[in-house]
């Protein structure tokens, strides 16, 4: 008994063999990062590369990327059990919430800096400089917002440089938020309330990056976003001066005179420095170690890239073991 088998059939069994055997030979995998949302723009181009990177060395990868508040990202480990690859925060201090019980290790990475942005549609947007910035923001009708400080590092380092500014340019700066908000002070503590209020002049929201839909659409006049952000999306902006912007290394005990406390913990000033780990949990570990490398190799193009400088050495705190040395 003979089978007739036609031209189209053959190379349709052709092909699925062929695409079989591929399957076969390429090892199919899930990577899950949390990440702080102004970690978003350089992460998407980093995961593109990475999956090409990985493919040659056998693994067919998928990347489930979860934009975040950084706390929030790291409460979805230690408060809600969930489990994660990667963990990239905008404040590596943050990391230490983790250590040791849900990692051993973290790594401190990259820089930033805070500074006001704002559009073409900003109230008083051709008025505003380096010398009166924090008058425009108390003119009636402004509206000016940063992220909730209970969920995001940008949101506290706003608040706290708010009272830096209050310091440097020795005016009473931060009733302007006490005014509009029930965050309060004690000296230079400032008191974050767990269930934050607002009368509707500051506009906070649970990343720096969702205000800026806001900006561009006239809802806001002003926002406290990165620097890297703010290029990033093409925002004009206000730099700010070094001991306002929590950039510069060398004024750490400038920016340590202030600190915000919220229920469990207090939170002191200091220079813009973001952090990465990868926890205990992490479901896919070697492969959660291929990518962490790649991130601090590759990793430092794509950010310079993105307008985000990356630690020449970054410092690692832990135990962390490249094996791939």
């Amino acid at each position: 008994m003979f089978i007739i088998v036609h031209n189209g059939d053959i190379m349709r069994l052709l092909v699925t063999i062929l695409l079989a055997t591929l399957m076969l030979g390429c090892q199919q995998s899930k990577l899950t990062i949390f990440h702080a949302g102004s970690l978003t723009i350089p992460l998407q181009e980093l995961n593109e590369e990475f999956k090409n990177y990985i493919k040659e060395k056998g693994y067919d990868v998928e990347i489930r990327s979860e934009a975040s508040g950084s706390v929030m990202a790291v409460r979805k480990v230690t408060d809600l059990g969930r489990k994660a690859d990667i963990v990239a925060v905008a404040d590596y201090t943050l990391l230490k919430l983790m250590y040791p019980k849900y990692t051993d290790f973290y790594i401190a990475f990259a820089r930033n800096e805070l500074v006001l942005c704002y559009t073409d549609r900003s109230r008083y947007c051709d008025e505003i400089n380096g010398s009166n910035w924090y008058e425009i923001l108390d003119r009636e009708g402004v509206k000016f917002g940063f992220s909730n400080p209970n969920i995001d590092p940008c949101g506290y380092r706003a608040v706290m440089a708010m009272k830096l500014a209050e310091l440097h340019y020795k005016k009473p700066i931060f009733q302007l938020i006490e005014r509009h908000t029930n965050i309060r002070t004690d000296g230079n503590v400032i008191i974050c309330p767990r269930n934050l209020t607002t009368d509707g002049k500051i506009v906070m929201r649970d990343k720096s990056v969702d205000l800026i839909a806001l900006l561009e659409s006239g809802c806001l006049d002003y926002a406290f976003e990165y620097k890297s952000v703010a290029l990033q999306h093409k925002l004009r902006f206000l730099e700010l001066p070094d001991e306002v912007n929590l950039r510069n290394f060398s004024m750490s005990e400038w920016y340590g005179k202030v600190s915000i406390k919220f229920d469990d913990k207090e939170i002191k000033a200091k220079p813009i420095l973001y952090g990465v780990t990868i926890p205990k949990n992490a479901e896919n570990r070697e492969l959660a170690e291929e990518y962490l490398r790649y991130l601090l190799s590759r990793g430092r193009e794509i950010f310079l890239k993105n307008h985000q400088e990356f630690l020449e050495n970054p410092p690692i705190f832990g135990n962390y073991e490249d094996r791939s040395r």
